[in-house]
C-alpha cells in the first residue's frame, strides 16, 4: 500500500495503457509516480524463536496430589503425581497430565 507524500490519501493503481507503464495515482490531488519494474525489499527483519516457558513445572508436579490407580506406560509403575486442566469447552472432561514418581514420564489422559 502506498499513499500520496502530498494529501496522505490511499493511492490508486493505475494500469499500463500504449507505451506509458503502470503507475500509481492519488484521487484527489495530482500527484502521479512510477511503479518500478523491479521490487525493492527494503528491510529485511530476522525472526528470533522465542524459549517457551512450560506450563507444568516441576514444582508444580512435587505439589501435585498422587495417585496408586495411574498405569505409567513407560515403566509399568502404578504411583504418579496429576494435575488436571480444563482444555476443551466446558461440557468435556478435564484433561489430566501425570507424571510417573518412579521414571518421571509425563502422560495426559483426555
Amino acid at each position: 500500500m502506498e499513499f500520496c507524500p502530498t494529501c496522505g490519501m490511499l493511492l490508486k493503481y493505475e494500469l499500463p495503457h500504449m507505451s506509458r507503464p503502470a503507475r500509481f495515482f492519488c484521487p484527489t490531488c495530482p500527484y502521479v509516480t512510477q511503479i518500478e519494474p523491479k521490487v525493492k525489499i527494503k528491510r529485511k527483519q530476522r525472526l528470533v524463536k522465542k524459549a517457551v516457558d512450560p506450563i507444568i513445572t516441576k514444582d508444580d508436579m512435587s505439589n501435585a496430589p498422587k495417585t496408586d490407580q495411574a498405569h505409567c506406560p513407560n515403566c509399568g509403575h502404578y504411583k504418579a503425581a496429576y494435575i488436571q486442566f480444563q482444555t476443551r469447552s466446558a461440557d468435556e472432561p478435564m484433561t489430566i497430565n501425570f507424571t510417573c514418581e518412579k521414571c518421571s514420564h509425563c502422560w495426559r489422559e483426555d
